[in-house]
């Protein structure tokens, strides 16, 4: 990951950052436990929908403006201990939270 920040959470160790070299955004939280990894959580934007986001369709300004969002969103999944792999799709319609593991072929990011 690009520019990671890591903290923690519940004892557990969070890694987040931008998939390095993606050209579509793609934040990923990588959760841990003792240097183990539990899961991904991801938030994903298509193409299409980043200027809803950001007119210039910049991804640090994405991230400084929603990544509270994003956290909160993490801090509830620990809490209700879902260790799913999971993808949180963002468009200008909604959201949409995606169990990577069953749509694995379908949504699998590059």
């Amino acid at each position: 990951m690009t520019k990671s920040n890591i903290w923690s959470y519940k004892k557990l160790e969070i890694k987040e950052g931008l998939k390095p070299e993606s050209k579509h955004f793609q934040y990923f939280f990588v959760v841990s436990d003792g240097g183990k990894k539990k899961c991904n959580y991801c938030v994903w934007i298509d193409d299409e929908n980043l200027t809803y986001f950001s007119s210039s369709k910049s991804f640090e300004e994405i991230i400084s403006s929603h990544k509270e969002e994003w956290t909160q969103w993490v801090q509830n999944k620990i809490d209700q201990k879902d260790f799913r792999n999971l993808a949180w799709k963002l468009g200008k319609t909604g959201q949409q939270e995606i169990n990577l593991e069953e749509l694995e072929e379908k949504l699998k990011p590059e």
